[in-house]
């Protein structure tokens, strides 16, 4: 996946409007002095509204028109430094503010968000460095969703022009919360962070060609062409999508024709077809879009067209789309009223060139409005949910469980919960517990005894107390460390009988047999 392909989020200060665009390079320069929150455990998100949410990091207040964090949600043991510029108030709320991950033991570092299991979402996150840890560059890390590794997040050349960074992705929501976490890797050599992070519910028959099941959308490219100056967001797209703006040295067409969102596949917002680029008759349109170079695997593609002119019984259009010559749609005719074009798994690899060909009976030229982009990511597996619950109880049962039990256990499989080893098959098992000397608290809930996969559970040199639950269904429990806690009453019969159990620790405790 690729680990250099981001949006770049920046602000012209005569602009009164929040400016993001792809690969330009207007800077603003910004005083290094954030608010800064360091984050010492887990965020969840308190459930307002299982379809919007938005996290500000510089102010926990209203954003948009997503949930509310009214406070800390680290309740006060976050530190922060005031900072002042003179900035629109939504560059301020979103790039002004930053929650850091100094803890260098947790394997990741999640937000939880309540959705509903089965629905679409848009997730963006939303990085401005601010060299809050006194270094020149910003660090690399992983950004990981529902398990899977959704990309690397490396700012270091927006960071250089003055620019912050958003990535985006949509995907399906597999339970009723979804996680979003932040993780160290081999280049990481400071505390990750974030600035700010949304979570956006779909409509089911957006983008949905896509097999969402076993893949996810990365968004690379939103664009609407002809246009110039400030992006389009909420609320003339319903669903919070930025669509930015796109113009080459093609000609630009001005509507005269409204259009309803609601006609169109992936409802585009309305205000995305004011403008369109085209040529006059006879000749072929050719842009190169996306305006960067793409790593070879496959794509989903959507296009979005309007006929410009008055409506009249000549009011229409047809060509043919190439994409790098390849045939995308063969004599496309395009009215006033639109259409959409979309692919799902096409190829592309470095650079992009798209060719409309016009047919010989077209009064007009070639005419596009707007396009999407998106990179096809795989799945990586799931953890088996009845294991995700177990866990999610233990972590709640214990007084102070590690820093990093929160999203998934198991997944990705170099970032579970420490402790924690999972099997390798694409439905992950939690296999084994170590949590030995960890200065661990609380007792042990009887769900523990449904880890049906579990060989080995070490719990020694712990502060644990109550009794032993039954674990008569661990039929492949191999080894079992109790020892030094404060466990009190007596040893259950039932694991005499796991007949593979070979190995059993517990002095130092108050049992019985």
């Amino acid at each position: 996946m690729p680990d250099s392909i981001v949006n770049e989020i920046h602000a012209p200060l005569i602009s009164k409007h929040l400016q993001l665009h792809f690969l330009e390079t207007l800077a603003l320069t910004l005083d290094p002095t954030f608010k800064i929150h360091e984050a010492l455990s887990p965020l969840e998100i308190p459930l307002l509204d299982q379809k919007h949410h938005s996290v500000d990091f510089t102010v926990f207040n209203e954003f948009v028109r997503s949930a509310l964090i009214r406070d800390d949600p680290l309740g006060g043991r976050g530190v922060a430094a005031d900072m002042e510029i003179q900035l629109d108030r939504l560059i301020r709320e979103i790039m002004l503010g930053i929650w850091v991950f100094p803890d260098t033991s947790a394997r990741k570092y999640c937000f939880e968000f309540p959705t509903i299991k089965g629905g679409k979402y848009l997730v963006r996150s939303t990085y401005y460095y601010g060299g809050f840890d006194g270094r020149k560059e910003p660090p690399v890390f992983d950004q990981i969703v529902q398990g899977t590794k959704w990309g690397i997040v490396n700012t270091t050349e927006d960071y250089a022009k003055g620019l912050g960074s958003y990535y985006e992705i949509v995907l399906l929501s597999m339970s009723k919360i979804l996680s979003v976490c932040l993780a160290r890797n081999k280049q990481t050599t400071s505390s990750p962070f974030i600035s700010a992070l949304e979570v956006e519910y779909l409509d089911d028959s957006i983008y949905n060609s896509t097999d969402f099941s076993n893949y996810a959308l990365i968004a690379l490219a939103r664009h609407s062409f002809g246009t110039e100056g400030t992006i389009i967001g909420f609320p003339d797209d319903q669903f919070n999508r930025f669509w930015q703006p796109f113009k080459d040295q093609n000609t630009v067409a001005e509507s005269r024709s409204p259009v309803i969102s609601s006609d169109f596949w992936n409802f585009p917002p309305k205000k995305a077809f004011t403008t369109g680029i085209t040529t006059s008759r006879g000749k072929t349109l050719n842009i190169q879009w996306p305006p960067m170079s793409l790593p070879s695997t496959k794509y989903y593609i959507a296009l979005y067209f309007q006929d410009s002119r008055a409506p009249s019984s000549h009011s229409w259009r047809v060509f043919t789309i190439s994409v790098n010559g390849k045939l995308f749609y063969q004599d496309l005719n395009v009215t006033t009223k639109g259409v959409t074009v979309y692919a799902s798994g096409w190829p592309l690899s470095g650079q992009t060139e798209i060719v409309f060909i016009p047919t010989d009976v077209t009064a007009v030229g070639p005419i596009v409005n707007a396009g999407e982009i998106f990179q096809i990511l795989p799945l990586s597996g799931r953890t088996l949910t009845r294991d995700v619950m177990i866990m999610e109880d233990l972590a709640r049962t214990f007084d102070n469980p590690p820093s990093d039990w929160s999203g998934d256990p198991c997944l990705p499989r170099e970032n579970s919960w420490t402790g924690v080893t999972c099997s390798q098959e694409k439905m992950a098992r939690v296999i084994a517990l170590n949590l030995t000397n960890m200065g661990i608290s609380g007792s042990l809930p009887s769900s523990i005894g449904n880890l049906t996969a579990l060989t080995h559970l070490w719990l020694g040199e712990n502060k644990l107390s109550g009794s032993i639950p039954d674990l008569s269904m661990l039929k492949d429990l191999q080894t079992l460390h109790l020892d030094n806690n404060q466990l009190q009453g007596s040893i259950p019969k039932s694991l005499g009988q796991l007949r593979v159990l070979h190995e059993m620790v517990s002095p130092g405790n108050h049992l019985s047999s």
